[in-house]
């Protein structure tokens, strides 16, 4: 796997490419197209987060856990989906909120390129995944790797908006620079399961661009173009 990655990301994290942890990223995927197994998302895809958002566009960070696992869902942005492919429950639910929120209707497909083009970094912990198998790459070294970006960004920037869902992303919060004048943001996650114990009602929304227009900085379009 060569690693093909937008150009301030490569400067940002070129130390981890050859750390030890990072070559077993490498041998678990070789190893895993070796012996026929179908892995999400394209191989083309895997580094879509970053490759939308160079590190001076950042505004905003939603951290999702592994991309989908069924096919066609995965393309590298975390709860998104790519056009003609039915939005899954927590994104369903992410719309409904972004109604009540915001008055914006939901949109006709789960294609969210349009927020990650606006510096919405749509971050999974793992970036790969294999087919019908939740959490599969759980363990072969990407969170090391995702974690070295959450930290990283928020020392290198200020002032961007966190928006953590569910008990896995808001204990990502530990990894975020504190004096940088970041934006935290926790919810229950918008699954089925968990989005009415606090998802819904939490105006995520509005909260992350009344923040970022009170530093100056241009808000977020969150309609779904």
């Amino acid at each position: 796997m060569t690693v093909k990655l937008e150009e301030s990301w490569l400067n940002l994290l070129s130390d981890q490419f050859e750390q030890p942890y990072f070559k077993q990223i490498k041998e678990k995927l070789l190893q895993e197209k070796a012996e026929h197994h179908v892995v999400y998302p394209p191989g083309s895809k895997i580094f879509a987060a970053l490759d939308f958002c160079p590190v001076d566009k950042v505004k905003a960070v939603i951290i999702g856990q592994d991309p989908y696992h069924n096919p066609g869902q995965a393309h590298g942005l975390c709860f998104s989906v790519p056009q003609g492919i039915e939005p899954p429950p927590s994104l369903v639910n992410i719309f409904q909120e972004l109604h009540d929120d915001l008055g914006i209707n939901p949109p006709s497909h789960g294609n969210l390129e349009s927020w990650a083009e606006q510096g919405v970094l749509l971050l999974n912990a793992s970036l790969t995944v294999r087919a019908h198998m939740a959490a599969s790459h759980a363990g072969i070294g990407w969170q090391q790797f995702t974690d070295t970006i959450i930290q990283r960004l928020s020392a290198n920037r200020q002032n961007l908006v966190f928006l953590l869902w569910g008990s896995f992303a808001i204990k990502k919060q530990a990894l975020i620079a504190k004096d940088r004048g970041h934006l935290i943001l926790t919810a229950p996650h918008p699954s089925p399961l968990s989005a009415y114990r606090g998802f819904f009602g939490c105006k995520h929304f509005s909260k992350a661009n009344e923040y970022l227009k009170s530093k100056g900085i241009e808000p977020i379009d969150w309609s779904i173009k």
